[in-house]
């Protein structure tokens, strides 16, 4: 697999990558999935897009994009690889930088773990239009800090009780804790259409009543888009395949690039 190094050119000069943060308060929801075929649609949009897979210890973006890495995060973080020889070309027409699984010694946020990704984001702002963070899910010190590192967040749930108790959570601590007023909403896996906007509402309402009081600015829960429960995504998940490449005409499909055009608004 060839790696980014020939493959990416600059934005042009004065430009810098925009950084999103895709993270859920409960892990299941698809935040991973959804990452990677956000990543595809807003490739094709024509945006130089990387994926940094940021579940640093549980990474598993290299699972649903079916690729097996030679050189990780890690490698990075060691400094036994170079940065551009990690960054690898993705199915979808964009790149991945891949984390270790299995790594118990970033389960914890060491001061050596936040330069070194605050460090890596940096050298990688200069060679893209977007950056996706595919953070690991809750609110734990390595997630967090994951999050400030990046210009919005976009937060993933599903229409499950706990799914939406925890989303409510994770809204509250960003908001309360590294300033942010403005939060993106995406809701997976939806039975009926228009219930996702009936959720960010409920969720709006939530926020308004118990969080927005405590601040100086009210929050404010942008809805990116609901995507469809859809036999497609589960037949992609299987196949280890992008749902755009795969299935491109699915429905979930169709809702995940309506999303991308969203995120760019």
């Amino acid at each position: 697999m060839n790696t980014a190094a020939n493959t990416t050119r600059a934005p042009a000069a004065g430009r810098r990558a925009r950084i999103t943060a895709v993270t859920s308060g409960k892990g299941g929801v698809g935040k991973t999935f959804l990452s990677a075929n956000l990543a595809a649609a807003l490739a094709r949009q024509g945006e130089r897009v990387l994926v940094l897979d940021a579940d640093l210890g549980l990474a598993n973006l290299d699972v649903v994009l079916n690729l097996y890495p030679k050189i990780t995060l890690h490698d990075v973080f060691t400094g036994k690889h170079s940065l551009p020889e990690a960054i690898v070309a993705a199915p979808g027409g964009f790149h991945v930088l891949l984390a270790g699984s299995g790594m118990i010694e970033y389960s914890r946020l060491t001061p050596e773990v936040r330069e070194q990704l605050a460090h890596t984001i940096r050298e990688l702002v200069p060679r893209f239009d977007r950056i996706l963070l595919d953070t690991g899910a809750g609110i734990s010190d390595v997630v967090l800090y994951t999050t400030s590192l990046a210009d919005e967040v976009l937060v993933v749930a599903t229409p499950e009780p706990t799914s939406l108790t925890d989303a409510y959570a994770t809204i509250k601590v960003l908001a309360t804790t590294q300033g942010r007023r403005d939060l993106r909403l995406i809701i997976n896996q939806v039975t009926k259409s228009g219930e996702g906007r009936v959720i960010r509402g409920q969720l709006q309402q939530v926020v308004d009543r118990y969080v927005s009081p405590t601040l100086d600015v009210p929050v404010k829960l942008e809805f990116v888009g609901e995507i469809p429960a859809d036999n497609a995504v589960r037949d992609a998940v299987r196949r280890r395949q992008l749902l755009l490449e795969c299935l491109p005409g699915s429905t979930a499909a169709q809702a995940v690039i309506a999303a991308a055009t969203r995120l760019n608004t």
